[in-house]
């Protein structure tokens, strides 16, 4: 099997492992004369430890430009989409992981008897879209003095605005296009996020596809 590993729309080299945490929120009671039971609750936020060796090899990207792409995911204070693409042998595509998250903290290592590679332990949070309640108060009217408070329902995804498509021109890229829509090229990763069936790499669309933007 084979793997492509992708974060902040840009391609890492493969890890050698991959751990995913997905933490539990069950609480365990006691009741009198009833023993243990197990309350069951919805599972917390999946946790990614992500270790990667960053080769200092001629014709390839260094070290330095994934370190900026790291330091750039961290202060930005933003998620960015986390996929990793699994092929057989053949070449097939199995199943990919997609996942929003966010950098939470990272390691890096320089060991002399590695040369020049830079090691980093990556360690990646899922980020979930929550949604917010808004209360109006309504002045008093004159009739009966009194105050109405509304309270509007936060808006979830079946009244959300409907996803648009866009067919892919000569000379297009996911950066340009993202500034169309979004205003800002850096939002790339929203289309990119949502296509990973049509795109294998973020840096090569054709004209012709027909992508989903969300």
């Amino acid at each position: 099997m084979s793997y492509s590993c992708y974060l902040g729309g840009v391609e890492w080299p493969t890890p050698a492992k991959l751990t995913v945490k997905i933490k539990g929120k069950n609480k365990t009671l006691t009741l009198l004369n009833e023993g243990e039971i197990n309350f069951l609750r919805a599972p917390g936020l999946s946790e990614i430890v992500l270790p990667v060796t960053l080769p200092m090899l001629t014709g390839s990207r260094s070290p330095s430009y994934y370190m900026g792409v790291l330091e750039r995911l961290k202060t930005s204070k933003g998620t960015t989409q986390f996929i990793l693409v699994r092929r057989s042998p053949d070449g097939k595509r199995l199943f990919d992981t997609n996942m929003t998250v966010s950098v939470e903290d990272y390691n890096i290592t320089e060991d002399a008897k590695e040369g020049l590679d830079v090691s980093v332990d990556i360690n990646l949070k899922q980020w979930r879209s929550y949604g917010t309640k808004t209360a109006k108060v309504e002045q008093p009217s004159t009739d009966t003095g009194k105050q109405t408070v509304t309270v509007e329902k936060e808006r979830d995804a079946s009244t959300a605005p409907s996803a648009k498509t866009y067919t892919v021109k000569k000379g297009d890229t996911l950066w340009a296009i993202s500034a169309k829509y979004y205003g800002a090229g850096a939002q790339y990763t929203k289309i990119y996020g949502a296509n990973t069936d049509k795109i294998s790499n973020p840096n090569l669309i054709y004209p012709g596809q027909v992508l989903t933007i969300p």
